[in-house]
């Protein structure tokens, strides 16, 4: 016992490295998800498996009520608006002891793992990461020796990676002494890791669109039915308004689930608060978070109208923050247009966005774009951005330069720990396959110059500042806009950061 302790704490002092190198070991490889998408995979029996783990763990579901949940489901803006719920629910912590500590589970990640559980709007500390990650994996272990297994330290005896950070995130919480978490859906809703959650305070569906068709389903109906699935009889589910066809399933499913099935509008104030998060589409995400965190706090008794809107509510709204998401940041005279998007409205929206940023400026302020997107067609994703920009800015020569690179991080030491992903094609990344594709579709969309293909981001960065020259004094020399891919711009992101 003494030299199990011993050995638990010399992984707590060794620091965070060997928990997020555990990590990486529960990643599925990309022939494992190829396979599952060729067989169409649709597990059943998701959520018995979970409930499963949960129990090797040390916990059961019902006991994340202490919790009170709050669960977030959608194709765009689940992520934005759940840390906005977040945001304002911290504005209220001394209103009730349930609001004292508020946590927010969100993925996937920008830089660091830990991003993603965060309690008060931060992410949990890199010790108190690697204490809980080892105390579930040697829960986990302890069960798998108990049960017979011949190497119980193995990776396979331990749930994949979202799994075990779902895991890991829940009961975290509950041992910190988090009484309200706003935990955000990973893929779909019916067979998520997080759908474990017996009994919700409130739950929300965001803009429903097309993404993750080999499990979701190719069709606006059966996105909505498995993203419907988080809704619980006895709680209010707040939605937007969405396509015909998708509210028709939503609709269904509540009935179906003995559940009241809320349509929230625009708030009528929305438009006089400055958002910390940027982009027009962020002001529907904002008025689904005004209901969600007005129906959580009225459930726990407090007295709260949002016509007119509480100050505490103003003031999250525009306190709130969330990395790669519409963001802008300069360095070294240069303005960096971050914006995560990967699905077909998302990039548009980027599009929309950056538009605003340079419309008048383009002529004086030369534009470089930034692309990947590894796992999903990348060449619509790219084709849509461009149409969407050269409609917005009604012009064609948009970008002075396009570059083109993988989400491996850096040229000499290749990804950083918490951004390894080996659920990608390695001969495609080693070969950049995909980057010389969208070389291709530039030059057959129009493009000015022929676009630039780079193996790292770190390179992709280098050759945009080289380019767009030494920087003046207070005057900016270039804009970049980078998108497609969250890697990316976590990548991104960490180089700019880790030069400083």
């Amino acid at each position: 016992m003494e030299a199990a302790h011993r050995d638990y704490n010399v992984r707590i002092i060794n620091g965070i490295d060997k928990a997020i190198a555990a990590l990486n070991t529960l990643q599925t490889n990309q022939a494992t998800i190829a396979a599952l998408r060729k067989a169409k995979y649709r597990n059943e029996d998701a959520i018995p498996e979970m409930i499963e783990w949960c129990r090797k763990a040390g916990n059961d579901p019902v006991d994340f009520d202490a919790l009170r949940p709050i669960h977030i489901a959608g194709t765009k803006g689940k992520g934005s608006t759940s840390a906005m719920v977040s945001s304002i629910l911290t504005q209220h912590a001394n209103s009730h002891p349930a609001l004292q500590k508020i946590g927010l589970y969100t993925s996937p990640h920008l830089r660091f793992v830990r991003e993603r559980i965060q309690i008060n709007g931060e992410p949990i500390s890199a010790p108190l990461f690697t204490h809980h990650f080892f105390r579930v994996w040697d829960a986990l272990t302890a069960a798998a020796a108990q049960a017979g297994h011949t190497d119980p330290e193995s990776p396979t005896t331990k749930p994949v990676y979202f799994r075990y950070l779902t895991l890991m995130a829940l009961s975290t919480y509950l041992l910190e002494g988090v009484k309200t978490a706003v935990i955000e859906v990973g893929i779909g809703g019916e067979y998520d890791s997080t759908n474990i959650i017996v009994h919700p305070s409130v739950t929300a569906i965001t803009s429903l669109g097309i993404d993750h068709t080999p499990m979701l389903g190719t069709t606006l109906p059966e996105i909505a039915w498995h993203k419907a699935g988080i809704m619980k009889k006895g709680t209010t589910c707040f939605t937007i308004p969405q396509a015909s066809e998708a509210m028709a399933v939503l609709q269904q499913r509540a009935e179906e689930k003995g559940v009241n099935l809320q349509v929230v509008e625009r708030h009528p104030e929305i438009d006089t608060i400055p958002l910390g998060l940027a982009g027009e589409f962020q002001k529907t995400n904002a008025s689904l978070a005004i209901a969600v965190a007005a129906a959580h706090l009225q459930s726990l008794g407090l007295d709260i109208s949002t016509s007119p809107l509480p100050d505490k509510f103003y003031k999250g709204l525009k306190e709130v923050r969330w990395g790669g998401r519409c963001e802008t940041r300069i360095e070294r005279g240069i303005s960096w247009h971050l914006d995560g998007g990967h699905t077909t409205e998302s990039v548009e929206e980027a599009g929309r966005w950056f538009a605003s940023c340079v419309s008048g400026s383009v002529e004086s302020v030369p534009c470089f774009l930034i692309f990947n997107q590894q796992l999903r067609a990348a060449q619509p994703l790219l084709s849509h951005l461009l149409a969407t920009l050269r409609s917005e800015l009604k012009r064609d020569d948009i970008f002075t330069q396009a570059v083109f690179c993988t989400n491996v991080t850096f040229r000499s030491t290749g990804y950083q720990p918490d951004l390894l992903s080996v659920n990608t094609n390695k001969t495609e990344v080693e070969n950049l396959t995909v980057q010389q594709g969208l070389a291709e579709t530039w030059k057959e969309l129009g493009g000015t110059r022929d676009a630039k293909v780079h193996g790292t981001i770190e390179e992709a960065i280098e050759f945009v500042e080289n380019v767009s020259g030494p920087a003046n004094e207070g005057k900016l020399k270039a804009r970049v806009l980078v998108t497609g891919s969250v890697h990316l711009v976590g990548g991104v992101l960490e180089v700019l950061e880790s030069r400083e």
